[in-house]
């Protein structure tokens, strides 16, 4: 099966279940597979010009327009939404179903809650976070860490840091992506509360990686649980 994948978690997952997709995004972390562009500006064309048997792509990554460009071409999608665990074992087996793979089940560890209240900023000018209805916030909650922006009304919500301060975070949670934070940027944290750099991709890819990942960030975070 030709299979595309516009989503790094997808194409994580594939190569993980032995299934090497022909072609994926350049932020898939996959130089040695055939790119067509980003997650936000796929190279229609050049997809459709690979005529795969199936396009994977996720409402939280992809736009709603090239999914409309994809399928106007005729093209078999495979359109995913994963915010949380629960919607993450929903859409794994859709995804095994759909490229003839027996899903396996990922025993989600069980861990101790950490118990703490923690901002986690995405980017910088204007300071971003992640709200509620995220995978990351999920995730953070599973391992007993209460989000500060969970109450937002958006799901990436802009604040300036006294407002995170007002928050009242125990702990700041610095992840590798999508910005990339410098230790100049942590500093402006001191105020407010302990920083601590985690992998973006263990809090935001999900798949295939997200037991294990669970764990690293379960014990990335402990010494300040």
């Amino acid at each position: 099966m030709k299979v595309v994948s516009l989503v790094p978690s997808v194409t994580e997952t594939l190569s993980a279940w032995g299934i090497t997709p022909i072609a994926c995004t350049k932020y898939c972390e996959r130089p040695d597979l055939h790119h067509v562009g980003g997650t936000k500006n796929p190279q229609v064309e050049a997809i459709v010009a690979l005529a795969p048997d199936l396009i994977v792509v996720d409402s939280q990554e992809n736009r709603l327009e090239d999914y409309a460009r994809l399928t106007d071409a005729d093209l078999n999608v495979l359109a995913l939404d994963v915010v949380s665990l629960k919607s993450l074992d929903v859409d794994l087996q859709r995804l095994a179903k759909a490229v003839g793979h027996e899903h396996p089940v990922h025993e989600v560890p069980q861990v101790l809650p950490l118990n703490q209240r923690a901002f986690v900023p995405i980017w910088r000018r204007p300071w971003m976070s992640i709200g509620a209805d995220t995978f990351g916030s999920h995730l953070l909650e599973a391992i007993g860490i209460t989000n500060v922006c969970s109450e937002s009304e958006s799901n990436y919500p802009v604040l300036d840091l006294s407002t995170v301060a007002e928050l009242r975070p125990n702990l700041i949670i610095v992840p590798s992506e999508p910005y990339e934070f410098d230790d100049a940027h942590l500093e402006e944290f001191a105020d407010i509360a302990p920083a601590v750099r985690v992998d973006g991709r263990d809090l935001f890819w999900w798949g295939a990686r997200t037991p294990e990942a669970m764990q690293r960030l379960h014990d990335a975070l402990h010494p300040f649980g």
